[in-house]
Order: structure tokens, then sequence, then C-alpha cells
């Protein structure tokens, strides 16, 4: 059971650092479903997701998620 409290804590803070680095300027800036794309990434830290839903390969999703400043947290 601890090592489920310790993920949650740890996907919690990686949100939070997620949240904190986003240049929510460029993001609202975005067309959808590009917006709603980075949003998902921002709050789940999903990157395929992220993808999938913008409709974009990985590599294109990427250039937009490091001008948008959203880091990947490992």
């Amino acid at each position: 059971m601890s090592s489920l409290k310790e993920y949650e804590k740890w996907f919690r803070e990686a949100r939070e650092i997620r949240r904190k680095s986003a240049d929510w300027d460029f993001i609202n800036k975005q067309p959808e479903p590009i917006r709603s794309a980075l949003i998902v990434l921002v709050e789940t830290g999903d990157l395929k997701l992220a993808c999938k839903l913008a409709d974009l390969k990985l590599g294109d999703f990427n250039e937009i998620r490091l001008k948008a400043k959203i880091p990947i947290v490992l």
C-alpha cells in the first residue's frame, strides 16, 4: 500500500512541476486540439495520449511541447 501512496505523491509532485514550468500564454494561444493536448500533457504527463489528441507525430508534438516549456518529469 505504501508504494501506491508513494506513486500518488510522485504523480502530484510531477504534475505540479509541469504546471509551474509551462508557458500558459503560449498554451492558451494554440489552436484546438493542440491546446487541449498540451493541457492533458501538463495534467497527466502522458505524451502518447497528448500526441494522439493533437493528431501529431511525436517529433512534431515534441517541438510544440518544448515551446510550451512543459518538462518531461521522470
